[in-house]
């Protein structure tokens, strides 16, 4: 009896350890503080916003109405959501095996002996026997996990699901940020073809004019054909703007899952005002950053397969059970006399595998190595791509209020022009000219507008998507 208690306990202390490293997060080098230009203004989030829709902030109606079609519709979320199922489904696989397995069988054959087998006694005669077989029993199999390769197994699929999850959660973010920035790409193209239009008015009036002062000799060929090659190439530009609208226009029907040659979107020269993002501590990067998440549940995984890989080593015990009946005579088969049972233990040990084992477990090693390195990579990238967005977002600010002035400083000189033009004191083409200059100032204010915005995409992307209040 004593010895049974101990060999009980043995068993659960065995059942209790499992073989390879547990888990624990490697350290990344994660910097203290960002750096702030002198201009940073910093956002203060509100508890009325929506944490999870972060384009919110930019207070566009369209823009919303096509992320809200995007996260119902795109077929790029749909493919990550089944990716999830899949990952989820694998886990609950894997923790099945924790458990029995119970099964319910049942048969039944008809079958003839032959009459010339080989015999089983030299005094014996065989012949031939035509009879029924009917079978109807459970069974139990259950391994007992000693060292901890179904528990190591379990882990690691547990940790994929999670990884599958955050992988959503990215792939989330990186659709909607991509939609954002293809949209705020498309209204900048919007304000420029409207400029562009305008412009090119201008020099087909220049033009227009150069031509009949040609005519009366007052102008030369040069500046005729100068003219000619001004207005053309804006032209040039106004081709290619349509044409890199309308690739904007198609990629954001892809998203939102329509067809490109039924997608339409007005056109609008408005462009949204840049809003002021909240930011966060380095270190809060780690938790909010979807990719950084994957990164450290594959580095889990990556670990529990070291465990399953070194679980080689050391035996595996498996139980098995068995009750019902068997019967020549279905009538007999659930009789006291055909019932059967049956208690099994077996227990296999590798004894020789060439340094088949080894390499498994080397190659498990080497593969969570590679998981700790991209963990560390991904966390010097988000670094790096919030730096930058920091950074941009004051030298765009600082560019765009110098564009601004320029263009009002052209629209200043344009308004004396015509004044001057009006009196009599200018030509008309000094008016043109002048408008010219200021459409064009006002061609790089937008532009840096739109920059701006796109910038203001990535930051939010890089900081993680949405934020919660302090």
């Amino acid at each position: 009896m004593k010895s049974s208690c101990v060999s009980l306990l043995l068993l659960a202390l065995l059942s209790a350890c499992a073989v390879g490293p547990d888990y624990r997060r490697p350290d990344a080098v994660v910097a203290q503080q960002w750096q702030l230009d002198p201009g940073w203004q910093e956002g203060r989030p509100r508890d009325s916003q929506a944490k999870g829709n972060w384009w919110e902030v930019f207070g566009d109606a369209d823009l919303n109405a096509l992320q809200k079609r995007a996260l119902q519709d795109g077929q790029t979320l749909r493919i990550a959501q089944a990716k999830l199922e899949q990952a989820r489904a694998q886990a609950n696989v894997a923790n099945s095996a924790l458990f029995p397995r119970i099964g319910l069988q049942a048969g039944a054959t008809r079958n003839r002996t032959s009459a010339e087998r080989p015999v089983t006694s030299y005094g014996a005669q065989n012949s031939s026997v035509v009879q029924n077989d009917f079978n109807a029993g459970f069974n139990v199999s259950y391994e007992l996990d000693l060292f901890g390769r179904v528990r190591r197994q379990a882990e690691s699929a547990s940790a994929s699901a999670e990884q599958a999850n955050a992988d959503f959660e990215n792939v989330r973010l990186v659709m909607t940020a991509e939609l954002a920035a293809d949209y705020f790409a498309l209204r900048e193209s919007d304000a420029e073809i409207a400029l562009l239009e305008k412009t090119l008015r201008a020099q087909k009036q220049a033009l227009a004019y150069i031509s009949d002062r040609h005519e009366l000799g007052a102008a030369s060929a040069l500046d005729l054909h100068q003219q000619e090659s001004v207005t053309s190439a804006t032209q040039t530009q106004l081709t290619l703007l349509r044409d890199q609208r309308s690739r904007y226009l198609h990629a954001l029907a892809t998203l939102v899952g329509v067809p490109a040659p039924e997608f339409t979107l007005a056109a609008r020269t408005d462009l949204a005002a840049v809003p002021a993002i909240p930011l966060v501590a380095p270190t809060l990067l780690l938790e909010r950053r979807p990719d950084i998440a994957a990164a450290e549940r594959a580095m889990a995984a990556a670990n529990a397969q070291v465990g399953v890989a070194k679980s080689a080593y050391f035996p595996s015990l498996s139980l098995s059970g068995l009750y019902g009946s068997d019967a020549s005579d279905i009538g007999k088969l659930f009789s006291a006399p055909a019932s059967l049972w049956a208690l099994g233990v077996s227990a296999t040990q590798t004894l020789f595998d060439a340094g088949r084992t080894r390499a498994n477990v080397a190659f498990a090693e080497a593969g969570y190595q590679q998981t700790v390195a991209a963990y560390r990579q991904s966390v010097l990238v988000a670094m790096q791509e919030v730096q930058d967005g920091l950074n941009g977002t004051v030298a765009l600010a600082d560019a765009y209020v110098s564009a601004k002035r320029a263009a009002d400083s052209a629209g200043a000189a344009l308004s004396l022009s015509t004044d001057r033009y009006r009196l009599g004191a200018a030509s008309h083409l000094e008016v043109v000219i002048a408008e010219q200059g200021y459409l064009n100032y006002q061609r790089q204010a937008v532009q840096l507008q739109g920059q701006q915005l796109l910038n203001a995409v990535r930051l939010v992307k890089a900081l993680g998507g949405s934020w919660h209040s302090e």
